[in-house]
């Protein structure tokens, strides 16, 4: 997925979920995003995290 269809689908996950979603870029310069829990690290960079609890703090 493209680095912009990863981001709104990040934030949507995190309001929807309401856990942490970090957005990554693999190995392969692909982008993805899952919940921060289920990134290992391996072969990653992590690009941005969406944490519903600080944006509604806000």
């Amino acid at each position: 997925m493209s680095r912009k269809d990863a981001h709104a689908f990040a934030a949507s996950l995190a309001a929807t979920l309401m856990v942490s979603i970090v957005v990554f870029q693999a190995g392969d310069g692909t982008f993805g995003a899952v919940p921060a829990d289920e990134i290992d690290g391996d072969e990653v960079l992590v690009v941005a995290e969406y944490d519903p609890f600080a944006i509604m703090a806000r």
